[in-house]
Parts: structure tokens; C-alpha cells; sequence
């Protein structure tokens, strides 16, 4: 929007003076009309919607991390089924980010997508009060001499439903949170800029804090009142978060997606494979580019296949525009800059696959983990410790570790090395690789000690073990740091390596590493189960210890593959520059 037509439109609006300044050139308003920066946006309007989040992960994480022990001790499945039914219910969770995402930027927006799958899941954790209270849906306790009766197919598809309700919800509105909170501030002001700098290390708290309260305060309601009541303080917690975040309806700034970068990627692709039979030399100068000078992207020598879909190849490549007149289209030909965007995202891919495993040894923490507190003795005092709330241990570790980095190890840097910012990107997912390896090996060692003892508890009918749970915390304090180290790097990798028109999908790549981690622990252990015989019904009946070592030495295998591909990635910059965005001219005319 020009500067003039923005004096226009601040003399028009009822909240303006003469200073179109106080305009954000590329955010809208709830009415559709230029956004104001002295009434809208900001940390105010941020936190409304990083409530949002911190219920989710109460919700997700309040019902994920203790459900290993209702899936064994109520519905009677078997240690490694247990085990798999929850994390194919937090990969599918993250998995569904995707579809959030898409729907986000080609049809309902940001703000809509939160608002209607928090509802979603506030809807799926009801349902799973029913099905954790009504007395039919779960099989009859263990009693007498005969085996437990397993849960009917009937009653585990009613618990399925409720729980990928569940996992839509948490993918649709988790995919929006950080994008939505980033709309809030205007890039272009010096000042909101800083204080988005702070943003993602206060998303990431509000995460920590949600995950906190899940396995002390509900994981302790679940084990001392009752499954049911904890649900409901998770149902009760997403509407109240929904009716918070919609009291920020006048308050927001929204953005409007210029389509969705999914579609972009397909139509730079399918416009290459048509073309792929193209002999000619591919110069650059050649190649179509429809974007204004200061708005495009430097044309480069890598992936040079995908060049083919900016080839002009005349009137084939055109159709029927809405004014008659011929336009190009663009499942045929794409710009330079389009492909190059396309290219980028390529550049992330190596990377995005090497830190998959981490997320497959993080899924031990909230399932084999709680299996093994379960049997252990978890007395401290008088007081018993639910088995799920010793990941207190890795979520504390996990803010700790963040605390200290910044408070402590970042200003060191800048004092020591000059223009030292801490670690890259890069180096911290690498060194959460290297304390998730190191963590599986303290995780096997814990294990067969736990074996040893339950040998000899066996043949004196002990029911829980002369162990100390405590023995587990190395495990925990090892790999807690390393997904404080991982998280933080993948996010700032993939925002800052990503094109400008593809952050949201970078965020749903990032988030589908969550994802396919614990999908590759759900196939994982069926493998193992079905080659082996490590993983039996019953975790004393296991050789759990090697599983721990197997996972270990795949990620010393990995973490040479991480290797090679973060001194491939190097740094990609480009010459785009900060353009106005196609909501500006269509708010200045309604306003």
C-alpha cells in the first residue's frame, strides 16, 4: 500500500489521527480494515492465544503420559500394545498439524482454525470422561486365578474415538498458536520486532508449564480421585481456554494467506514433470519471473529438474484469465521464485529426517518409562509417587536447561566471543542427539539392574520391587535437556531457513518430525516384538535392556547421518524483501 493511500485510510478510520505510522501495513482488524497498532496486537493479544497452548499440552500431555497405565491396569492390553496405542495417538496428533495447516492458510484463517479444533478437542476429552466412567465401556477388573479379561474391540474403538477426536483437535489448533502469535507483531517496527525475538522461548515455557501441571497436579487427581475427574479438569480447561482466547476478537491482528505453500510446492512440481523432456539450456534469464525486482529470489544453480517448471514454452503454458485475456497457468509455469521457494524447502529435508529419531527415543520417556516406574518402589516418606509424574524430572530438567542457556550461558558467550549469540541452530540439534544416545545407554544400564532385582523379587513373590524409582532419573535428566536442545534448534532452523510465504508449512515440517518419531517407535517395537523375544506381555517378562541399547546404537548411526547433513546445509539467504501484502489493498477498499 502506498504511503499517501495509507494517510487515506488513517483520516478515515475512527481510532486514526493523521499519522498512517500507526498502521500495520500487512495485518488487518477484526472489521477488515487496516490494524491499528495502539489498539490492536502486541504481547496482550499473544498471550490470549498462548493460553491456548498451555491448556492444549495440559490436555494432550495430562491424558498421554499416564495412559500406558490404563490401557495395562484397566484395559488389560499387553505392555507393548499399550505402548504403541500412545504413540500412534501423539503421532497422529502432530501428524494432523498438516491438515490444520492447510485449512489455516487456504480456507479459514488462523484465528478460526484455533477457535474450531480447541472446540474439537474440548469435545474429544468429554467423550473421554464417558468412556473412562461408564462402567461398560471397559472390561471387568482382574479377579480370581483365571487371566484378565482384555478390552472388547467394541469398547477400545469407543476409547479410539475419543482420543483421535482428541489428536484432530490438537493438530489443527497447535499448527495455528505460533503463526497466529507471530501476526501480533509488526516486523517493520523496530520495537515489536525485539519483542517478537522473545516469542518462541516464552511459547516453549507456556509449553513446559502445561506439560508440568499434566504429570504432577492431573496425573495425581487421575491416580488419587479418579480418571474421570482429571478429564473433566481437561475438558473444563480448553473451553475456558476458548472463551479467553475469543475476548481477543477485537484485540488480534489478522493476516491473509495468499494461498496455501502446499499447493505452491505441487504446482512447481507437477509443472517440472511436465516438462521434463525439455532439452534446451536453462539460463536463468530464460526462465519466467512474474514478481516485482525487490521481491524476487536469486535464481541458483541447485536442483536444476525443478528449473523446468519456469520454462516458457508459449500458449500451451497459458489459460482463459477472468477478464478474457490469456495468464499463465501455474500448474504449467511457475515463477523463478516460486521454484526457488520449492528449493529451499528441499535444502530443509535432509536435516528434518536425521532429527526423526529423537522423537522415537523421546516416546520411551512416556511409555516403556511409566511402565517400569509402575513395578518399582515409589515411596518417598509417606507419600506415594504416581509412576507418571516422574517425568516431572524431564520436564523440570527440560526448563532448567533452558533457563541456564539463557541466563547464564548466552551472556557468557557475548562476554567471552564477541558477536557470539550461543549455539546455532545446528549444534543444538546436535547436541540433543548426543544426550538422547546417551540417555538410552543410561536407560539400558537402569534396566537391567531393575531385571536383576525383579529375578530375585520373583522367587519371594514381591509385587513391587525393592528398587528405588529414583534409579530412572539419569534417563530422564539426559534426554529432558536434549529435547530443550532439539525443540528450540528445530524451530529457529526451520523458521529461519524456510521461505517467507512458507513459515507456517516449515512449522508443520518441524512438527511432523514430533510425529513420524513416534510413529518409528510404534513400528519399531512391532518389529522387535514379532523378531525377537525382548518385548513380552509383561515388562519383568522382557529384555526391555536391549531394546534400549538397539535404540542407542541406530542413534549413534543417525547422528553420523545428522552430521554430513548439517555441514551440507549451509546457510541459505535471499533478497526478499518486506512486500505489502494482498490484504492491505482489499482493506483499504471496504475502509
Amino acid at each position: 500500500m502506498a504511503s499517501e493511500d495509507g494517510k487515506k485510510v488513517q483520516e478515515m478510520s475512527p481510532w486514526g489521527g493523521s499519522d498512517g505510522g500507526n498502521l500495520v501495513q500487512d495485518a488487518v482488524d477484526y472489521r477488515g480494515c487496516p490494524a491499528d497498532k495502539s489498539s490492536t496486537g502486541g504481547w496482550v493479544a499473544a498471550v490470549l492465544a498462548l493460553g491456548i497452548e498451555l491448556c492444549e499440552r495440559l490436555s494432550t500431555m495430562g491424558i498421554a503420559v499416564n495412559l500406558v497405565t490404563y490401557l495395562t491396569g484397566t484395559m488389560h492390553l499387553p505392555s507393548a500394545a499399550a505402548a504403541n496405542v500412545v504413540t500412534d495417538f501423539m503421532g497422529t496428533s502432530f501428524l494432523l498439524c498438516l491438515l490444520g495447516g492447510f485449512l489455516a492458510d487456504s480456507f479459514l484463517g488462523r484465528y478460526l482454525t484455533i477457535a474450531i479444533f480447541a472446540l474439537v478437542q474440548a469435545v474429544g476429552t468429554g467423550l473421554l470422561v464417558v468412556s473412562t466412567e461408564v462402567r461398560h465401556l471397559r472390561p471387568p477388573p482382574c479377579g480370581g486365578a483365571g487371566p484378565c479379561e482384555q478390552a472388547t474391540g467394541l469398547q477400545m474403538g469407543v476409547l479410539y474415538v475419543c482420543l483421535y477426536l482428541i489428536a484432530l483437535g490438537t493438530g489443527g489448533l497447535k499448527s495455528s498458536v505460533s503463526g497466529f502469535c507471530t501476526d501480533q507483531f509488526d516486523q517493520r517496527d523496530a520495537r515489536e520486532r525485539a519483542a517478537m525475538s522473545l516469542l518462541f522461548n516464552r511459547l516453549f515455557f507456556f509449553i513446559s508449564v502445561g506439560t508440568l501441571l499434566s504429570v504432577t497436579v492431573l496425573v495425581y487427581v487421575q491416580e488419587h480421585v479418579g480418571r474421570s475427574w482429571a478429564y473433566g479438569i481437561c475438558a473444563g480447561a480448553m473451553l475456558a481456554a476458548v472463551a479467553v482466547f475469543l475476548t481477543g476478537t477485537r484485540r488480534y491482528r489478522y493476516k491473509r494467506s495468499s494461498g496455501s505453500p502446499i499447493v505452491h510446492i505441487l504446482q512447481v512440481l507437477v509443472a517440472a514433470a511436465r516438462k521434463q523432456n525439455i532439452k534446451q539450456q536453462l539460463a536463468s534469464a530464460a526462465l519466467y519471473e512474474d514478481r516485482k525486482e525487490h521481491a524476487r529470489i536469486t535464481h541458483t544453480a541447485q536442483f536444476p529438474c525443478l528449473d523446468r517448471a519456469a520454462v516458457m514454452a508459449g500458449d500451451d503454458d497459458n489459460e482463459v484469465g477472468r477478464d478474457g485475456r490469456p495468464t499463465p497457468n501455474p500448474w504449467k509455469l511457475c515463477s523463478v521464485s516460486r521454484v526457488e521457494e520449492v528449493k529451499m524447502v528441499a535444502l530443509l529435508m535432509p536435516v528434518w529426517a536425521t532429527t526423526i529419531l529423537f522423537w522415537t527415543i523421546y516416546a520411551q520417556m512416556i511409555t516403556f518409562s511409566v511402565e517400569q516406574a509402575i513395578t518399582m518402589d515409589r515411596r518417598m516418606g509417606g507419600f506415594e509417587i504416581p509412576a507418571a509424574s516422574l517425568t516431572v524430572f524431564f520436564v523440570g530438567a527440560t526448563m532448567l536447561t533452558l533457563a541456564v542457556y539463557d541466563r547464564v550461558f548466552i551472556p557468557l558467550c557475548r562476554s567471552l566471543m564477541t558477536g557470539r549469540q550461543g549455539f546455532t541452530n545446528l549444534e543444538k540439534i546436535g547436541i540433543g542427539l548426543v544426550l538422547s544416545i546417551v540417555g538410552m545407554a543410561a536407560a539400558a544400564i537402569t534396566e537391567k539392574k531393575r531385571l536383576a532385582v525383579a529375578a530375585m523379587a520373583s522367587n519371594a513373590g514381591a509385587a513391587v520391587l525393592p528398587i528405588s524409582v529414583f534409579q530412572l532419573t539419569p534417563q530422564f535428566l539426559l534426554v529432558g535437556p536434549g529435547e530443550a536442545f532439539i525443540y528450540t534448534g528445530q524451530l529457529d532452523f526451520f523458521i529461519t531457513r524456510s521461505p517467507k510465504g512458507m513459515k507456517t508449512m516449515s512449522t508443520g515440517l518441524f512438527l511432523t518430525t514430533l510425529s513420524l518419531g513416534f510413529f518409528l517407535s510404534s513400528a519399531l517395537v512391532s518389529l522387535v516384538k514379532s523378531c525377537t523375544r525382548w518385548l513380552g506381555d509383561t515388562i519383568n517378562h522382557s529384555r526391555l535392556d536391549y531394546f534400549y541399547w538397539l535404540l542407542a546404537v541406530l542413534g549413534v548411526v543417525n547422528l553420523a547421518a545428522y552430521f554430513v547433513c548439517a555441514m551440507w546445509a549451509t546457510p541459505t539467504a535471499t533478497n526478499q524483501a518486506e512486500q505489502p501484502h494482498p490484504a492491505t489493498a482489499a482493506a483499504d477498499e471496504k475502509c
